[in-house]
C-alpha cells in the first residue's frame, strides 16, 4: 500500500499532508496517519521514489555520456534531481485556485492600497504588480520589492485602527491560530478570535477576501482546524457575504455555490467575500 501512495505521488497527483485524507479502506487510512508522523523526521515515499530514482539517473548518465557532444559529466558536479519526471504538474488545488480567485477579486475591485494578513508570499509579491499592498505576518518578509511594505503583527492584533482598512485579504491563515504550529499562544478559540479581528480593522464598505477548510468539523492538531460553512458566517455575523465560493475534495473549482455545499467534504476550502455594512 506504501506504493500505492508512491504511485500516487510520482504520477503528479496530489497527495497532501495538511489534509488528513481519507481512503477507501481503514488499511489505507491507517498507513496514511503513519505517513502522517513519520514524515516529519523522514519522509518516506520520498525516500522510496529517490532510492527507485536513481535507476533511472545513471542511466540516463551514461546514456547523455555516449551522446555526440556531450559535455564531460564529473562527480563533484553531479546534481541529482529524482523527482520531477511526474505524468501531470504537481499542484496544491486550495492554494493554486484561491490565489488566482482573491487576485482577480481584487484587481476588479481597483483598489489603491490593498492589507494582507499571512497569505503566502508569491500571492502577495503578484499583487504588488497592481496595487501598493501591506503585509502583516508575525514573521515579517525582508524583501526589497516596490510597492511592498512588510509588517511585523499578529492576526489577533492587527496593526489598524478599527474601521481602516478599505481592501483586505487572509488566506488559508485562521484555521491555524491558536494551535502553536508557527509560534502563537495556545488558544482553542483562536480562529474565531482572529476574525472578530480581520472584522474590526475592516472600513465601513471594504472588501475582505477569507479562506479556510471546509468540510466535516474537526481539529487536526496541530496543523490545523476544519469548519462547517456556518460556523464561520457566524464568526462574521456583522459582515455580509457577497460571494461564496470553493474548491472540493475533487479538486474542483466552484464559483458561487450554496451554503452548506461543501460541508460534506472531507477537506474543502471555502471562499468568502465579505463587506461591512
Amino acid at each position: 500500500m506504501l506504493f500505492h501512495l508512491v504511485y500516487l505521488s510520482r504520477s503528479g497527483r496530489e497527495i497532501s499532508t495538511q489534509a488528513m485524507r481519507k481512503f477507501d479502506s481503514r488499511a489505507k487510512d491507517l498507513l496514511f496517519w503513519f505517513y502522517q508522523w513519520s514524515s516529519q523526521v523522514a519522509d518516506p515515499i520520498r525516500a522510496v521514489r529517490g532510492l527507485c530514482g536513481f535507476t533511472w539517473f545513471f542511466q540516463d548518465w551514461l546514456r547523455y555520456g555516449r551522446a555526440p557532444g556531450a559535455e564531460e559529466i564529473k562527480i563533484a558536479n553531479a546534481y541529482p534531481c529524482l523527482h520531477d519526471k511526474t505524468e501531470f504538474t504537481h499542484f496544491d488545488r486550495h492554494y493554486f485556485y484561491q490565489d488566482i480567485w482573491a487576485f482577480r477579486r481584487i484587481y476588479e475591485s481597483g483598489c489603491k492600497h490593498h492589507v494582507d494578513v499571512g497569505s503566502r508570499i508569491d500571492f502577495v509579491g503578484f499583487l504588488t504588480a497592481i496595487t501598493r499592498v501591506t503585509m502583516i505576518d508575525i514573521r515579517p518578509l525582508l524583501a526589497n520589492l516596490q510597492n511592498l511594505e512588510s509588517k511585523k503583527g499578529s492576526i489577533l492584533q492587527i496593526p489598524y485602527a478599527s474601521g481602516t482598512i478599505r481592501s483586505l485579504s487572509c488566506l488559508h491563515v485562521a484555521e491555524h491560530i491558536g494551535l502553536g504550529r508557527y509560534g502563537d499562544p495556545l488558544d482553542p478559540a483562536g480562529t474565531k478570535k482572529a476574525a472578530q479581528e480581520l472584522s474590526r480593522v475592516l472600513s465601513p464598505g471594504g472588501n475582505l477576501f477569507f479562506s479556510l477548510p471546509i468540510g466535516k468539523p474537526r481539529l487536526c492538531f496541530n496543523a490545523h482546524r476544519i469548519h462547517r460553512t456556518d460556523q464561520i458566517l457566524e464568526y462574521f455575523s456583522g459582515l455580509t457575504l457577497v460571494e461564496f465560493s470553493g474548491i472540493d475534495d475533487e479538486i474542483n473549482f466552484r464559483v458561487n455555490i450554496g451554503i452548506g455545499d461543501l460541508d460534506s467534504c472531507n477537506y474543502g476550502c471555502g471562499l468568502f467575500w465579505f463587506k461591512k455594512p
